[in-house]
């Protein structure tokens, strides 16, 4: 009897000390105030949002630890917004480098994550900075009796266009069925995944139909369904006009965020069949949806860069309103199909070039072209013929160079194909 008296008082105990434990738990992570000023409101959604769907999410503290409201002694609000953006940003270290994953390019700004005036919810969104043309320049050199395809792609603007452009270029190319291909993205800071997708699809061989291309991977939180907030945030199509779903307006929290949902195949499109090895001409400016594209191709071609490093951007984002700002937070990381994303601090070249501020596109004398073509010809000197085929301005903007972009001059990886759970 003693005994089980004993018992019964330490289970009472450890249920006391239980229920204490989360009364504390429940303390400790607070709804924020229902009173306060406008800019306390706004920061407050800064850190909730961030809180459920930025990538690193495990990494901030609770809101009574951060305390958001701290920054509305600022006397401008966006400078309140961003300096809370940034010291969120910085709280995940990247174990390879020891630093934060969004260590800023130049002081007080996120690599990746921003704030913009004016709202842009849904599934569609402009790409900042983009003021390039997709195709550039298509060509065919012909250098030590190899035939090697050449395309300059300035930017991934919205597919639908850019298509045609992009459709009658590789047919241009699979004309002439080259074994080589330079793919020259050393102005394209990025743009819309699905366009670099497509790219990936023009470029990929029948074979590879079906073969996983990339993963978008999201926090725990977003895969398993639980980033209630997101309620606030309408799904809209491509046209910006509201979905029904289950009898109501979607909206952003019925979007499916799970990997198996979030898996690409590759699915060919165009003629093109021929191509084994892709060299890709990279910069500083080599960013994003760029990036993306040579990542996705890795596994399945003999892939060289060759120029300067790339910008090392392996994140995306959707928008998210709050108050008449745009919020961007980085959302998601870009897996090829060997699982493969570490590439925060840029991709290496294999042949280093620094090419010059305002190179003669699809030239086989221009400096970064030359290095591929001897690299073909196993470091011998070949002569080399050129076969230019479209009209299009040869020469770069004079604006585009070697170094990185800063914002909001740098285009960013936009998720604009997001798609409703069944």
């Amino acid at each position: 009897m003693k005994v089980a008296r004993v018992i019964k008082v330490l289970f009472f105990i450890i249920s006391l000390i239980a229920c204490k434990k989360n009364d504390i738990a429940d303390i400790e992570e607070p709804i924020s105030p229902t009173t306060g000023t406008r800019i306390e409101f706004t920061l407050d959604s800064i850190y909730l949002y961030a809180k459920q769907i930025y990538l690193w999410n495990d990494a901030l503290p609770s809101y009574t630890a951060f305390n958001p409201r701290r920054y509305a002694v600022i006397s401008e609000e966006v400078t309140a917004y961003n300096n809370e953006l940034f010291d969120l940003t910085q709280l995940k270290n990247n174990p390879v480098t020891g630093a934060p994953y969004e260590l800023p390019i130049y002081s007080g700004s996120p690599k990746y994550s921003y704030l913009t005036s004016g709202t842009n919810a849904g599934t569609t969104a402009s790409v900042i900075g983009s003021t390039q043309e997709a195709v550039l320049k298509t060509a065919i050199i012909n250098a030590g009796n190899q035939e090697t395809g050449y395309i300059a792609l300035g930017s991934f603007p919205k597919l639908s266009t850019c298509k045609t452009d992009l459709d009658n270029a590789f047919v241009l190319l699979a004309a002439n069925s080259p074994k080589y291909l330079i793919i020259d993205l050393r102005s394209n800071g990025g743009g819309y995944v699905e366009t670099a997708e497509y790219v990936a699809n023009l470029v990929a061989p029948t074979a590879l139909n079906g073969k996983v291309m990339y993963t978008e991977q999201y926090n725990s939180l977003l895969q398993n369904g639980s980033a209630s907030i997101l309620i606030n945030q309408p799904y809209l199509d491509e046209e910006g006009k509201s979905v029904i779903y289950n009898g109501r307006n979607a909206n952003m929290a019925d979007v499916d965020y799970s990997s198996a949902g979030n898996t690409f195949y590759f699915n060919k499109k165009g003629a093109l069949n021929s191509i084994e090895t892709i060299y890709f001409i990279t910069s500083g400016n080599t960013a994003s949806a760029s990036e993306l594209l040579i990542s996705a191709l890795k596994p399945y071609f003999k892939v060289k860069l060759a120029g300067t490093t790339t910008y090392g951007k392996p994140v995306g984002f959707f928008p998210i309103n709050i108050d008449k700002y745009s919020l961007y937070l980085s959302s998601f990381i870009i897996q090829n199909a060997d699982g493969w994303s570490d590439y925060f601090a840029g991709m290496p070249a294999d042949i280093v070039v620094v090419g010059n501020n305002s190179p003669t596109l699809g030239d086989p004398d221009e400096i970064c072209i030359s290095g591929v073509l001897k690299d073909i010809n196993g470091s011998k000197e070949a002569s080399a013929s050129l076969k230019t085929l479209d009209n299009k301005q040869l020469s770069l903007p004079e604006r585009l160079n070697n170094t990185v972009r800063t914002e909001p001059n740098l285009p960013h990886m936009i998720e604009n194909r997001l798609k409703l759970k069944n």
